[in-house]
């Protein structure tokens, strides 16, 4: 089985949002058999709590259902995980910091990583911003979705 995990500061907002999207992609090509899916926080501030209503609600408009529980990332997620995709520079950072040897580095991937026609080099954090940080974090997970599958199938 692959497993991938998204990752962001709180695990409330964008990892949450990308593990549900991603869920729903693989529901729509067909391919969920084989793959696990999950997301956390290099911070574990909001530990047991649901994902931000506001995410629930935007992503819930396009059909996604979010349905997480906020955790933190653990020691054990390095060997676990085949991908650990972070939502911006410094989850890259705390991760890779956290990475023991470059086995474990090598999982460490940025999401931006995987655009294809958007050019952000982060997940911007919509937590303290109005509406259009949701819909937009949504339509730059929606554009690394194809890529990022691609790279799940090709993973050995």
């Amino acid at each position: 089985m692959k497993k991938i995990l998204f990752i962001c500061l709180g695990n409330i907002c964008r990892s949450p949002a990308a593990e549900a999207v991603y869920k729903a992609y693989l529901e729509k090509v067909g391919e969920t058999a084989g793959l696990f899916v999950d997301s956390a926080g290099t911070s574990s501030f909001h530990e047991g709590n649901p994902a931000d209503a506001r995410m629930r609600e935007h992503a819930s408009k396009r059909g996604i259902d979010i349905t997480s529980t906020s955790r933190g990332v653990r020691r054990d997620d390095f060997e676990e995980f085949d991908l650990l995709i972070t939502m911006d520079n410094s989850n890259f950072n705390i991760l890779s910091n956290k990475a023991i040897g470059d086995d474990q580095k090598k999982k460490i991937i940025p999401f931006c990583d995987f655009l294809e026609s958007r050019s952000e080099s982060e997940v911007p954090d919509p937590y303290y911003g109005g509406d259009q940080g949701f819909e937009d974090v949504l339509d730059i997970l929606d554009d690394g979705m194809n890529k990022l599958h691609e790279k799940v199938k090709n993973l050995s």
